[in-house]
Parts: structure tokens; C-alpha cells; sequence
């Protein structure tokens, strides 16, 4: 029997319901996410599994033998917690549209966290390291000892693959279990810095690697690390991306110094539920790789993903990861990729959502959220979570102040947006506006006792008001570093 599956549950009823019964459910949910009258994409990932359970429960035979096996369930399962807050219980109706928030959050099972023996996760990691001219002295030899220090942390049974590129790939260590960690530590020595740059040949070669053992039981992760651009190959690549998210790997890159593709980094990590990492200098490689890769050992639920399908007159306008590492999300899939639940941490999203104007009185459904996930201790792996949000339209006025933690985060994540305004003033030619901007990010920071970031964020607005452009070091500096400080001071981040 599907863990993940529960009709039940898909359609929120209880066992006992009766078949007319499935059918009023089924209608109501077809009226809000049906594909006829809702194009959301979360919408129609969701209608399927709805469609499912409604299809398996009026078959009698089916509904049947379902119920006796879900008598067979192991309780000593573990599963992951998942709640839904919003910014607001009640909402007063206005003649204008209106925005409310949802914090989303997955938390492991609070048994796991005493079952320390089972914390060790099986790995199928694969590096792609970037080895061109530019990479040259200090830069690669500390990418190759933050390689050596990763082969000595890996377990004897997990795989691990290396791959190296420049304009073409090299495949420094093919897929399979780290055994002769001497050899395998003298191979990523001999990588040399020559050549140019193409992202795509390690990227497809590091993938065919990390293929050759993808399986369900693993934690199947890539990390690409380069300091430079690639000319040419980004459609494949992000195309190869969209296709290994599918399949269950998930890609973290890492940025070296300040010539490489922020954006185009970000998307591959973005579609398979990695993380983008800033390093602005070589000192800083060894720690970055190595504590990225002891967080991956630490896993316990893989290939998490979360959907949402607002109602039909309502508008999802963005969602943003704020845990474990901060970044924008994508809305234009029907389940989005969120990464790895680890043993003591949350993964937590807010969503932005707009509420039509002229609401009627009296409560109401918002949006249905369900999250999704590999138990890799579990023998029924697949796990879900649903939560269906609904709110309160009244015209009194009620004391409903936003959880703490939904203001925290939106106070944080304004500086964020404060920083990507500015650059996309920059892009329409308004500089005024962008100085103005990052003259007032400056002063948020100050006022928040970040003082170097915030002399970072003076410096771009002067620098901008002289060149009309950001430096590439700025940029990146307050892009990344106002994501990080959404981990600042979170009460959420860890599960004690």
C-alpha cells in the first residue's frame, strides 16, 4: 500500500464515510481545483491524487482491500509534521484586493531525534569541480583539500563520484563505494587549472555518474562548484536540471569569488530543491563543502516537496524558502522542490497570496497544501501531509496580530527585497531609484546592528550613483548575505 496515499485523507473524510458521502467531497474539491476552473499548477498535481482516491473508494473491491491493509500500517513508522499558519485568522472584507501570508513548515517525526542511531544517511554524492585557468593557485588547492577532507567523512558504503571540468569533463573518480580512500585522495590531487569554461560538459557528465546508483534509499546530491561563467550552455543545463529533479537528485552550487552566473546558478539549484552558496574568497571553500556535506549525512526525509492550490479567485504571487538555507522558490510547478529534511531541523516556506476584494462574510477555504517526502528509515518510504487553510471574513474589528514568527521573517525578507529592487531599477535605467534604495537598505541594516553589510549596501549606492551599475562583489554580497540573515536569531531552525 502507498504510504503517501491515504483517500481518506485526499479527500477529507472520515473512514467510515459512506459512498454518497465520497461523492459530495469529491464535487467540492473538483468545484476549487478542478483544471476547468483552476490553471494553478498545484491545482492540477493535486485534482489527480483527488481523482485517485475518489475513483478508489466508490470500487467497493478497492475500498476494501485498501482498508485492510491500511489496518497493516507499522505505527513504529516515523512521519513528518506539517503545519500551515496564516498571517491572519479573520479578514475584513475591503473593496480592494488584499495580501495574507502562510507560513508553511515540516518538522521530522520527534521519535527520530532519540533514535540517534539512525541519524547516519546513506550518500550517493557526486563534486563537479571546476578546474579552468582561473581557478588556478590558492583557489583549487583548497577545493582540493575541502575534496580530501570530504573522502575522509564519507562512510565505507556510501558512493561518491568526482568529476572535474573546464571546456571539457574528466571523470577524476567514477561512482561506487569509498573504499581505498589513499588513491582516491591522490587522484583529485593531480587536477591541474587549465583550459576555459563550460558548465554543461561536467554538469551531464557528473549527472551520468551520480545515475549509476540513484536509488530511493540514498541521499542523491550533486554540488557544483565553479568561479566563472559559462557561454552558450545554460538552456541545456538548466534543461538537464528539470529532468535529474524528476528523477530524485538534487543539485547545491556553490559560487567562487565574484565572476560567475549568480542567476543561472540559482535556477539549477531552485528546480531540484538544492542551494546556492556565495564564496567570496578561497578561504572560505574548505568550510562551505565540508559542512554542506555533513548536513547531506544528516538527512531524514529526502526529496521534499511542497504544493500548494489556492482557490480559485485567489492568487499565488510568490513563496520564498526560509529554512534551512534561505531562496526564492518557483511557483510555475505544481509541486516545488524544497530539499532535505534533516533530523533536527524545519523546512520552512512563506507564500504570498492575494485575496480578492468584496468578500462575503462568514468562513472560508483559502488553499489546499500538501507536503511530500522519502522517510529513508521507513520501509514504506513515501510519506504525505495535507493541510486545507481556511480563514474567517467578518466586519468586526478583532485583535489578530500576525504570529511573531511570520513578522520576524517578513521583516527580514524585506531586506531582501529591498537589495532586488534596487537592482531591477538599475535594469530599467532608473538610478535615482536604485541609489534611494540602497541608501535606505543601509540604514535598515544599521538599525538591525549589521554594520558591515550595511557600510556594503553605502558603498553600492554610491557606487551606483557614479557608474550607474553595481559592482559584481556588491551585488552578490548583498543578495546572499541579506538571504542568510532570514537564519539570524530563528527560534525555528532547530528541533530540540
Amino acid at each position: 500500500m502507498r504510504f503517501d496515499f491515504d483517500p481518506y485523507s485526499e479527500l477529507g473524510i472520515s473512514p467510515t464515510a459512506s459512498t454518497d458521502d465520497v461523492r459530495a467531497a469529491y464535487h467540492r474539491a473538483a468545484k476549487r481545483f478542478h483544471p476547468d476552473h483552476n490553471k494553478n499548477p498545484g491545482a492540477a498535481t493535486q485534482i489527480a491524487d483527488i481523482t485517485a482516491a475518489y475513483e478508489l473508494l466508490l470500487d467497493k473491491g478497492k475500498r476494501r482491500d485498501y482498508d485492510e491493509q491500511r489496518g497493516l500500517i507499522n505505527e513504529t513508522e516515523y512521519y513528518f509534521q506539517f503545519r500551515v499558519t496564516c498571517s491572519k485568522r479573520v479578514v475584513n472584507p475591503l473593496n480592494e484586493t488584499q495580501v495574507i501570508y502562510m507560513l508553511a513548515e515540516v518538522l521530522p517525526d520527534p521519535r527520530a531525534l532519540e533514535s540517534k542511531h539512525k541519524r547516519d544517511s546513506r550518500l550517493n554524492l557526486t563534486l563537479i569541480l571546476d578546474h579552468s585557468n582561473s581557478m588556478n593557485g590558492t583557489r583549487l588547492d583548497k577545493v582540493k583539500v575541502a575534496a580530501h577532507q570530504i573522502i575522509d567523512q564519507m562512510q565505507p558504503d556510501d558512493i561518491l563520484s568526482i568529476v572535474s571540468f573546464n571546456d571539457r569533463a574528466e571523470v577524476i573518480i567514477e561512482a561506487n563505494t569509498v573504499k581505498d580512500k589513499a588513491a582516491l585522495k591522490a587522484r583529485v590531487s593531480m587536477m591541474t587549472a587549465i583550459g576555459g569554461t563550460e558548465i554543461f560538459q561536467g554538469f551531464e557528465a557528473g549527472i551520468q555518474q551520480n545515475r549509476r546508483f540513484l536509488a530511493p534509499r540514498l541521499v542523491n546530491h550533486v554540488i557544483l562548484l565553479t568561479d566563472g561563467h559559462t557561454f552558450g550552455d545554460q538552456e541545456p543545463t538548466i534543461s538537464l536540471a528539470k529532468t535529474v529533479a524528476t528523477e530524485g537528485i538534487a543539485v547545491s552550487a556553490m559560487g567562487l569569488g565574484q565572476d560567475w552566473n549568480d542567476e543561472f546558478l540559482d535556477q539549477i539549484a531552485t528546480v531540484t530543491g538544492g542551494t546556492t552558496s556565495y564564496i567570496n574568497s578561497a578561504g572560505g571553500v574548505i568550510r562551505f563543502l565540508n559542512d554542506h556535506v555533513r548536513s547531506l549525512a544528516n538527512v531524514f526525509a529526502e526529496r521534499v516537496q511542497l504544493s500548494i492550490a489556492p482557490d480559485t479567485d485567489i492568487t499565488l504571487e510568490s513563496a520564498f524558502k526560509l529554512l534551512p538555507a534561505p531562496q526564492p522558490l518557483s511557483i510555475d510547478t505544481g509541486n516545488i522542490p524544497v530539499g532535505s529534511l534533516q533530523f533536527n531541523r524545519t523546512i520552512a516556506a512563506l507564500f504570498q497570496l492575494e485575496l480578492p476584494p468584496n468578500l462575503k462574510p462568514g468562513f472560508r477555504t483559502v488553499a489546499r497544501f500538501t507536503a511530500t517526502g522519502d522517510i529513508l528509515t521507513n520501509q514504506q518510504q513515501k510519506y504525505k501531509a495535507i493541510n486545507d487553510v481556511s480563514v474567517e471574513i467578518s466586519d468586526e474589528t478583532r485583535d489578530d496580530n500576525p504570529p511573531t514568527a511570520i513578522l520576524e521573517a517578513l521583516s527580514k525578507l524585506t531586506l531582501y527585497k529591498m537589495q532586488q529592487r534596487a537592482q531591477e531599477a538599475l535594469e530599467r535605467g532608473d538610478v535615482k531609484e536604485a541609489t534611494r534604495r540602497l541608501e535606505n537598505l543601509s540604514t535598515r541594516l544599521i538599525e538591525m546592528g549589521e554594520y558591515e553589510l550595511a557600510q556594503q549596501a553605502q558603498a553600492e549606492a554610491q557606487q551606483v550613483a557614479y557608474t550607474n551599475n553595481l559592482s559584481d562583489k556588491g551585488r552578490k554580497t548583498l543578495k546572499y548575505h541579506t538571504r542568510s540573515l532570514l537564519l539570524s536569531g530563528s527560534s525555528q531552525a532547530d528541533v530540540e
